[in-house]
């Protein structure tokens, strides 16, 4: 937080690399990471995605560098950063829905970026969202299916949509959507 509580913008926390030549930086990965360590993140990543176990799980993710918290339930098909998931922290007790995806990196036409990813203790990312490089999501926060969080979530507040915004910041409310039965 800035002085004025306002958040930082996560592209004040994204590293930026040039592209090292004339293509876009995606063609010029192998200059970024080394490949064979993306084929075992790769390989362990698949793992995680596919296996029931969250012991399992917990302890592959901690094998290629993501810091994970005790309890924390990795939902089946979700994806970590495969080329950077050491710039994921994962505190204690949170739940990742399926299918979600962690990116810790951007690649671009003219440089890619990287970032660090925090989620907080207790926190929950639903089904299929997408969280992108230099976001932190607070603790308590929840994160709703589907939604392309682009930006901070305030600790204990619901975001939703493409882009997640807040609950409420539109007029809404959490309460204007039918319980479910």
């Amino acid at each position: 937080m800035t002085t004025s509580d306002e958040p930082t913008p996560r592209h004040d926390r994204v590293e930026r690399h040039a592209t090292p030549g004339p293509q876009n930086s995606l063609a010029h990965w192998t200059a970024a990471r080394n490949p064979l360590r993306v084929a075992i993140n790769y390989i362990v990543v698949w793992l995680v995605r596919i296996s029931p176990s969250l012991r399992l799980k917990r302890w592959l993710l901690r094998r290629i560098g993501v810091t994970v918290g005790e309890g924390v339930s990795w939902g089946l098909e979700a994806t970590p950063d495969v080329f950077w998931p050491d710039l994921i922290t994962v505190r204690e007790d949170v739940i990742i829905g399926y299918d979600a995806t962690i990116l810790c990196h951007e690649f671009l036409q003219d440089e890619y970026r990287t970032g660090e990813v925090i989620v907080g203790e207790r926190a929950m990312i639903g089904a299929g969202a997408i969280v992108l490089p230099g976001v932190e999501i607070g603790e308590g926060a929840s994160v709703a299916a589907n939604s392309l969080v682009t930006r901070d979530v305030p600790p204990g507040a619901t975001v939703a949509g493409v882009p997640a915004r807040q609950m409420g910041d539109d007029g809404g409310d959490e309460d204007d959507f039918p319980a479910a039965t």
